[in-house]
């Protein structure tokens, strides 16, 4: 059974339908990729889900087949929007040590996504004063510390250099050979392809496809050496 399973998904703003009908689904222990061109809608789908926007169609079930409200969702996933800047006057040692006492967070997996995101170097300093870069790992680290078992990110790789990306991936496959599930809307084609199990082309607020590389590969007839953006121009 899925852990997550979204079922034409629909969102309005006035004239303009941002979602048209969102349909897929995210297994455990996955990283699931979500690919589209600007406009697409990918923020706005992963802001439906997190319920910080009310979708006006659709449903979301969990792993037991049942409805999940809004309300109801915070136990399920935790979201990392793209370019917030939250607590810009607080220390990131006040940051981590607040959110992860809020949030509920073990401790057993923190000291390996500290080492990795490299948070120790960044404890004394205050939020409103980091790079983008340095920003976004202390927001990575209170996502991936928050304990819901599906994780949603928008451009989780947004400001972060190659060795920082590399790192980042392969902690995200951690995470995800561990149980999570990673949801993420990822603007990078090469990127995705390294760290997703399976994709899900969106366009025009509609899912157009899904399935793993191969999977992609086959149903566009294209052959083993097409990239992910072969595949998109041959799908959407």
């Amino acid at each position: 059974m899925a852990r997550l399973t979204v079922d034409r998904l629909r969102k309005r703003f006035g004239q303009i339908e941002a979602l048209r009908s969102a349909t897929f689904r995210v297994e455990p222990g996955e990283v699931l990729g979500l690919l589209g061109p600007n406009g697409a809608g990918k923020s706005t789908l992963l802001a439906c889900l997190a319920g910080l926007l009310l979708a006006d169609g659709g449903e979301v079930r969990g792993e037991d087949g049942q409805v999940v409200d809004p309300p109801n969702r915070r136990d399920a996933l935790v979201y990392l929007p793209d370019a917030i800047r939250p607590w810009p006057d607080q220390t990131t040692e006040w940051v981590l040590s607040f959110w992860r006492v809020m949030s509920g967070a073990r401790d057993d997996g923190w000291p390996s996504i500290a080492e990795v995101l490299g948070l120790d170097e960044l404890r004394g300093r205050r939020l409103g004063t980091l790079s983008k870069g340095e920003r976004k790992r202390v927001l990575l680290g209170l996502t991936l510390a928050s304990p819901p078992p599906v994780v949603l990110m928008d451009e989780p790789f947004d400001g972060l250099d190659l060795r920082q990306t590399r790192a980042t991936i392969a902690m995200f496959r951690e995470l995800a050979a561990g149980g999570r599930s990673l949801l993420l809307s990822i603007h990078s084609m090469p990127d995705a392809a390294r760290v997703c199990d399976r994709l899900v082309l969106l366009n025009d607020g509609s899912t157009v496809a899904e399935g793993t590389l191969t999977e992609l590969r086959s149903r566009a007839g294209l052959n083993a050496g097409a990239d992910l953006e072969d595949l998109f121009l041959a799908l959407a």
